[in-house]
């Protein structure tokens, strides 16, 4: 099928601030047409006054662990179900599986969505053989390090994330004098921040320094969980008057008062309770053999000592501040996504129709065309995908159709992978990806690559 003509829709017209009702000629993977169009297509959709978006894209995911034999995609069946075309993965200093590895599966194998990647700077410290995740290097290990972050550019990655708080070793210097090897500002640095709660801020001005020092554009990753327990204020602040002084530095959040990661992982070290100022049932085990149980110190120490891997759910942010820095211009909307065997949290299934439904819709706390701004247009400047991000002649065809008054987050932290409703169709590339909640089989993914 070459050729889709989708009538009837509201398209988003972001510089106009409003939606607008205009058909689509889709070839080829591109879109040729819009306005009235009169062409005969293969495939006609009609939107019956829906939404017609650009597809999602999700700057800040944790990719596939493509390790298996006969491997079949696991979270991004789930990115695709929310209505995302592209996935940005590599994110937090973690690379699943090594970058040139992980780009040579999907361009083999094809994906239901299309990837971009970053390398991850703790999985290459680790490859070059510093696996002491508290422990400081000199810069001739740096100097190891920049090679490999040299390769994984060459490779196509599209920039490189710190996950600081996973290794706290990793230091300002260090992450300076690595960055420097990026060969200039159409990459991008990342980075999972040192500290959170009363040190955000401080954690902040680290992330500030190293976009200043290093001149390369700095994402924040899930501001919310890193500021959203009464500090948001002061580092929305911080970050607004780096801006005014010309710092490329912008953010990313989850709509969720909850954040996800290993329990093994230093951000459980001792004090993290206190810290927060939470208790151990304030923690919830997703997987087995503690599934859906909160913790106990018992149960604490057994999956910490027995099962790091496991992922463990942390209830400690507060929704109002992860509302409040949704509505900043500069914080886009992205999932942080991960799963084991579809296990986890529900943001990798919920996130984009949680905004949508929850908080425009139900709470009305901001715009529907600003939130698309944030999934769509903004993130694929951010990524320099140009070719990607609003309904336009030339553009890719990653199409998302869903209904406003419907579209709703259907996962919980008990069912974290359950199907959103109100998508009716995701276009990827020009073919239709999932039509009313049914993943199609895809026949060709791309990966996106940067030369």
């Amino acid at each position: 099928m070459d050729t889709i003509k989708i009538i009837n829709g509201k398209i988003p017209d972001f510089n106009q601030r409003k939606f607008v009702q205009k058909d689509i000629f889709i070839k080829e993977g591109k879109i040729v047409e819009v306005g009235q169009v009169h062409k005969k297509a293969d495939e006609i959709i009609d939107a019956q006054g829906k939404i017609v978006s650009p597809g999602f894209i999700d700057i800040h995911m944790h990719e596939e662990n493509l390790v298996e034999e006969n491997y079949n995609y696991d979270i991004t069946n789930y990115m695709l179900n929310m209505g995302v075309t592209t996935c940005a993965g590599g994110n937090c200093g973690l690379s699943k599986t090594p970058l040139i590895d992980f780009m040579s599966f999907v361009e083999e194998k094809g994906a239901p969505t299309n990837y971009i990647m970053f390398t991850g700077y703790n999985s290459l410290r680790e490859e070059a053989g510093y696996n002491d995740r508290y422990a400081k290097i000199n810069s001739q290990a740096v100097g190891k390090i920049k090679k490999l972050i040299e390769r994984d550019i060459r490779a196509g990655a599209a920039g490189m994330s710190f996950g600081i708080e996973y290794a706290p070793g990793i230091s300002f210097k260090e992450m300076v004098e690595a960055s420097l090897v990026i060969p200039n500002d159409d990459y991008l640095l990342s980075a999972h921040y040192r500290y959170d709660e009363a040190r955000a801020k401080e954690a902040m001005d680290e992330m500030i320094e190293i976009a200043k020092e290093t001149k390369i554009p700095f994402q924040i990753s899930h501001l919310g969980s890193g500021a959203a327990f009464g500090f948001m204020d002061s580092c929305l602040d911080t970050i607004r008057r780096a801006r005014n002084d010309k710092i490329d530095i912008m953010a990313d959040c989850y709509p969720y008062e909850a954040f996800c990661t290993h329990i093994g992982s230093a951000v459980f070290d001792e004090g993290f309770l206190e810290r927060w100022h939470k208790e151990y049932k304030d923690l919830l085990l997703t997987q087995p053999p503690f599934k859906n149980q909160r913790c106990t110190p018992e149960i604490f120490q057994e999956a910490r000592k027995n099962h790091p891997n496991m992922l463990t759910v942390a209830f400690v942010m507060e929704e109002k501040e992860v509302i409040q820095a949704l509505k900043e211009p500069f914080v886009m909307v992205a999932s942080d996504g991960i799963y084991v065997n579809g296990q986890g949290h529900p943001r990798g299934a919920g996130t984009f129709p949680r905004v949508l439904g929850y908080f425009v819709r139900e709470k009305n706390t901001m715009e529907l065309i600003d939130a698309l701004e944030k999934m769509t247009k903004i993130p694929a400047q951010r990524l320099k995908l140009f070719q990607k991000g609003e309904i336009k002649e030339g553009m890719d065809a990653d199409i998302t159709i869903f209904d406003d008054q419907i579209i709703i987050d259907q996962a919980s932290f008990e069912e974290p992978t359950l199907k959103a409703q109100g998508l009716d169709y995701v276009l990827v590339n020009g073919k239709i990806a999932m039509e009313k909640g049914s993943v199609i089989n895809y026949r060709s993914g791309k990966i996106i690559k940067r030369i």
